[in-house]
């Protein structure tokens, strides 16, 4: 699952678009003003940026300039009310890889995203064959596949996403509100129980059979997944 990130202060654009890419698979997050935006590129693994160009706190340009300087292959696409021939210019001179005009079809962004992710496989090639590790548990990004000891695991898509958000995250204590969060793209509700259900599937699945154990609940604080 590729992962967005929209830096958009306009709160109905970027929702507007978290849902759109939502449906379409991607996973998103969003960032209000230019400082946290800039911020969590620059701390978090993304596979694509949405950049708006006025933003509070920092111009789209100025992060721009900024996340180009450490991920220089990191693909960015600038979206702006300014039309003009200059802003496209100055864009594209700070670093952005494309650059749209508001208001603009979702259609098309979504088009000029897969573009920009096509171009960015294709030039690093490496990044769609990453493989996840942990223990004997091996997860193969590009693939898809799931081997625990050499024997495969099939998952659906959803059991993939968490367990891959897992394995981002080995070692560290995530809620139940980060994963309703950044698997189901859900504002947590208390009374649901999806993310218990999703992690009985996927204990069945990848630790049922084996003598370690990879996936911990930790009372009150959510789970772990670690080698122990």
């Amino acid at each position: 699952m590729k992962k967005i990130l929209i830096v958009e202060d306009d709160r109905r654009i970027a929702q507007n678009i978290f849902r759109g890419l939502a449906a379409e698979q991607f996973e998103t997050e969003i960032a209000y003003d230019g400082i946290t935006g800039k911020q969590l590129a620059l701390d978090k693994k993304f596979d694509l940026v949405l950049l708006d160009v006025n933003l509070p706190g920092m111009r789209g340009y100025e992060v721009c300039q900024q996340i180009r300087i450490y991920k220089p292959a990191l693909p960015i696409i600038m979206l702006t009310a300014y039309g003009e021939i200059e802003d496209k210019v100055e864009g594209l001179n700070r670093g952005a890889d494309d650059y749209i005009v508001k208001p603009f079809d979702f259609r098309e962004l979504l088009a000029r995203i897969n573009a920009a992710l096509r171009i960015s496989e294709i030039n690093n090639p490496e990044s769609t064959d990453k493989t996840l590790r942990i223990a004997d548990l091996e997860m193969n990004l590009g693939t898809k596949q799931v081997k625990r000891a050499g024997n495969p695991i099939e998952l659906t898509a959803k059991e993939f996403a968490l367990l891959e958000y897992f394995m981002q995250h080995r070692g560290r204590v995530v809620s139940k509100m980060d994963l309703a969060e950044h698997v189901w793209h859900l504002n947590f509700d208390p009374g649901t129980n999806v993310v218990e259900v999703y992690i009985n599937y996927l204990r069945k699945k990848v630790d049922k059979d084996f003598a370690v154990k990879l996936i911990h609940t930790r009372p009150g604080m959510g789970y772990v997944m670690r080698e122990e």
